[in-house]
């Protein structure tokens, strides 16, 4: 009686459209993937923490808050402290294995690298994952010069041109020393040399002294730039928004629709209107119901960003609702890289026409949720 009704297990539905109905060459363009959840932070069995924790690789996070001025002090506050990342250049694959840094870095867990500027469809990619696996997407030839075990890429044609190599340096048969070890250093540095530039970065709370020491040591090997993320932000004036509420969300409702709510907040994103002008008739519409905003907050923070303080992130945007707000809901959008070899967890990522990978997460003032999680074809449907 009165009490706020709790959902037992989080709703979710899956959703499948192509991305452009107008004629039959476009019918053929690649499908997108489109996961939803709707449930509550309190209920003990949602779960957004683990789809933001295995998100690992992330290059931007945008927060709408509808009826909003002025950016929150303690949000821009948690955004200005995200942790610094690095860009290395020119660094072989192997040194990401010498005894010194797989010890002291690597084995710690928290630790995060991608290869920078290769392209997951054309070129050898890489990535290092916070649970100590390194990840090889390669193409055929290098995978048969390696010698290494994999597997053919999910995502091939009519051949097989490509391959997944996975190297999990928290097993026992790779301690430094053992057989299995010194095959993949020798496959690293005598038969495929492999080099790119890295992006590197470290959840600051994970920090030791034998961690910096080991990082220190391999960064004064080579040119490298520190980077801290960029924060923007943008005053939104006078136009509709969406008015939500928890019991909104379906999968085919006549008035609203995940994909319509996200490809108005895309609008928004890219400052494409979406009401009706009398001179110029936008294909993006306002969901409705909608009502007018007077004035909305767009924030938006680049880099290489770690799940850790996007989930602390996550926890500020929930405190924003402790006191009463004009609007009944905010949300936060983040987008992954397009040419990482994974998107959430271990499965592999693809990129065929766009390699998009985002989630969205809208706050409802009553501490309800709803999650949708993106992707392209080239992609395993997301936990």
């Amino acid at each position: 009686m009165g009490a706020r009704h709790l959902l037992a297990h989080p709703t979710i539905f899956i959703s499948t459209e192509t991305l452009s109905e107008m004629s039959p060459e476009l019918e053929k363009c690649a499908r997108n993937l489109l996961v939803c959840e709707k449930s509550s932070f309190r209920n003990e069995k949602s779960r957004y923490d683990i789809h933001v924790s295995q998100h690992y690789f992330n290059y931007k996070v945008s927060v709408l808050i509808p009826e909003c001025a002025v950016l929150p002090a303690t949000v821009a506050g948690l955004m200005d402290s995200f942790g610094p990342y690095y860009r290395v250049r020119d660094l072989p694959v192997y040194k990401l294995l010498e005894e010194n840094f797989l010890e002291n870095v690597l084995k710690r867990g928290n630790f995060y690298a991608l290869s920078y500027k290769t392209r997951i469809d054309e070129d050898n990619t890489v990535a290092f994952l916070p649970t100590g696996q390194l990840i090889l997407s390669v193409d055929k030839d290098t995978y048969e010069r390696l010698g290494l075990e994999g597997k053919p890429s999910q995502y091939n044609h009519r051949q097989v041109m490509r391959y997944v190599v996975t190297v999990d340096v928290t097993e026992k048969s790779m301690a430094p020393g053992s057989k299995r070890y010194q095959r993949v250093l020798a496959s690293l540095t005598e038969r495929v040399p492999m080099k790119c530039d890295f992006l590197f970065s470290r959840h600051k709370n994970a920090a030791a002294a034998a961690e910096d020491g080991a990082l220190k040591a391999l960064l004064s090997q080579f040119k490298y730039d520190t980077h801290k993320p960029i924060l923007k932000t943008h005053t939104l004036k006078d136009m509709l928004h969406p008015s939500l509420k928890s019991s909104d969300l379906r999968g085919d409702g006549p008035l609203f629709s995940p994909h319509h709510f996200l490809e108005w907040l895309g609008a928004v994103n890219l400052d494409i209107t979406c009401d009706p002008v009398d001179s110029f008739l936008s294909i993006y519409n306002c969901p409705e119901p909608h009502t007018p905003m007077s004035q909305g907050m767009l924030c938006t923070l680049t880099g290489l960003l770690l799940p850790e303080d996007l989930h602390s992130l996550l926890q500020e945007l929930r405190n924003y609702f402790d006191e009463p707000k004009f609007s009944s809901w905010l949300a936060m959008t983040v987008h992954g890289f397009v040419d990482s070899p994974v998107a959430w967890g271990t499965t592999e990522h693809g990129f065929l026409k766009g390699g998009e990978n985002f989630y969205t997460i809208v706050v409802l003032n009553n501490q309800d949720y709803w999650l949708h999680m993106a992707t392209g074809s080239h992609d395993g449907c997301p936990p």
